[in-house]
């Protein structure tokens, strides 16, 4: 059985680098759209609280 060669160093070096990117990008995308969300509900509570508010007066 041959065994099969491992890529070089520097091959092997880049590919980590590119993972790191990316999950880096991803990291960044997931954060902004949990923000996003967040944001969504703040406001919606905000307009409910604002209604709820204006009635007990």
């Amino acid at each position: 059985m041959e065994d099969s060669p491992r890529p070089s160093l520097a091959r092997r070096a880049l590919a980590i680098l590119i993972l790191a990117i990316v999950a880096w990008i991803l990291l960044k995308f997931v954060i902004g759209l949990l923000a996003g969300i967040a944001t969504i509900v703040v406001v919606v509570v905000c307009v409910i609280a604002a209604i709820w508010a204006f009635n007990q007066l």
